[in-house]
């Protein structure tokens, strides 16, 4: 299939003797990029914060685009979920519009009483060089809480600019809590959003295990919790792309480890407790994760075998946002027999699509920062019956009459944990075998033949 010239090297096969791919570039212009800019990226990361005010300082259009960008569930307050602008307009770009952004978070803080507030730079505050971190320093010093600038100009590079941007505001909160009473074995879980009720999955299992769980930054996060997070012992990474970067800077300061884990999937669910287990060398804590992971897998696996038997044989493609979600997608769709034909990131690493690729079988494409075209001749090309993205890619699947699954943040279906995974196949199930596939001229309807019971 045609690809543009200055993206060829950005798609590569796996079992090409000659296997390079390039990434971590700039999107070439015109070619529609799956990605987001900094201002999404930054707004994602910082979001799901349930008790601190979220100030967009731009025109309303950019707080309409991620207003509950994210499902993240909360367990008390949902301050986040209300979506604020300061609206700026024409008077305002001629005249600046700090003073309007003054009195928006005078107006927010006095009416909300919030724990903190985070103020986005958006692309036009970039253009008219208004100062946002003088106005939050007198805003902070007049109201008694944080408020914080995060500088995220959508021009100033790509989402993963965001996530950058977002683990430097939070550093501005961290080590501000005390932590007398933590205990030695405790961690911080960074990148897990709370999309579904998820974390709520984890931290059961942590608590099982006799961990305790001092901050989640940032799904169901909260102010307090974070400014103490500087007194765990570990700190546990799930989505590199945006918490590596975080988890570095309280190394450095505060000389914590980090260990890079995920949620998705039984292998790596599993060894995401293990290796919390072994990090603290107790045998009793190793002793109940034994137990506590052969207990969940032996309630979900006999009914993973039975949806096994529909599905082997089948072929998906994956695009997501980060490649830690794509290693875990390989090896769940494994159980369930399916082939990874297509598999890709907006954000990954040369180290990442190396990873992938000894992951993968002979033939499967990996593709960096794709764009719809590509994605289009690319499942057709596969024969693909099931696309796994998120909200821009699932108009590519629908169109093609190919089965779909949100893995992304607009999600309302919990993934993580061994109760994830189960959910996970029967969603897979469900998308795949659905008997709406018989009207899409390009499917035969001998695969959608040999359904299961609905019980499952």
């Amino acid at each position: 299939m045609k690809v543009l010239d200055e993206r060829k090297r950005q798609v590569a096969r796996v079992g090409d003797d000659s296997f390079q791919i390039e990434c971590e570039k700039q999107s070439v212009a015109g070619s529609v990029s799956q990605r987001a800019c900094v201002f999404c990226g930054s707004r994602v990361v910082l979001y799901p914060i349930a008790d601190a005010v979220h100030l967009v300082h731009g025109p309303v259009g950019c707080a309409a685009y991620t207003w509950d960008i994210r499902g993240a569930l909360s367990s008390g307050p949902e301050l986040h979920r209300l979506s604020f602008s300061t609206d700026l307009r024409e008077k305002d770009v001629i005249n600046g519009g700090e003073p309007k952004l003054y009195q928006s978070l005078i107006e927010l803080i006095d009416r909300y009483h919030p724990e903190a507030a985070f103020v986005y730079s958006t692309c036009i505050v970039g253009v008219i060089g208004d100062d946002v971190t003088a106005v939050c320093k007198r805003v902070s010093s007049e109201r008694g809480i944080p408020v914080i600038s995060v500088d995220s100009e959508g021009f100033k590079g790509t989402k993963k600019d965001g996530y950058r941007a977002a683990c430097f505001a939070l550093m501005q909160l961290i080590g501000k809590g005390a932590t007398d009473d933590i205990s030695r074995h405790s961690i911080n879980i960074l990148g897990d959003f709370n999309l579904a009720g998820e974390l709520w999955i984890i931290k059961d299992y942590y608590r099982k295990m006799g961990v305790e769980v001092v901050a989640a930054i940032t799904g169901d996060g909260r102010i307090k919790e974070i400014e103490r997070a500087h007194g765990a012992a570990l700190n546990l990474v799930q989505c590199s792309g945006s918490m590596n970067y975080l988890a570095k800077l309280m190394q450095e300061k505060y000389q914590i480890p980090s260990l890079q884990v995920s949620y998705f999937g039984i292998e790596d669910m599993a060894e995401s407790l293990y290796s919390v287990a072994r990090f603290f060398n107790d045998p009793e804590m190793l002793k109940r994760t034994q137990e506590l992971v052969r207990d969940e897998i032996n309630l979900i696996y006999p009914q993973l075998l039975e949806l096994r038997k529909v599905l082997n044989g089948k072929k998906a493609a994956i695009y997501v946002g980060g490649t830690f979600k794509a290693f875990s997608l390989v090896k769940a769709l494994r159980i369930l027999g399916i082939q990874v034909a297509l598999v890709g990131s907006q954000t990954g690493n040369k180290t990442d699509y190396n990873l992938l690729k000894e992951l993968c079988d002979e033939g499967t494409i990996i593709v960096d920062d794709s764009n719809p075209l590509e994605l289009s001749n690319f499942l057709q090309e596969k024969e693909i019956d099931l696309f796994i993205g998120g909200v821009k890619e699932r108009p590519i699947a629908y169109k093609l009459g190919i089965g779909f699954c949100d893995h992304n943040h607009e999600r309302k279906i919990a993934l993580a944990g061994f109760v994830g995974m189960l959910n996970f196949a029967r969603e897979v199930y469900s998308s795949v075998m659905s008997p709406v596939w018989q009207f899409a001229p390009r499917r035969n309807q001998e695969q959608l033949k040999g359904g299961i019971s609905n019980e499952l």
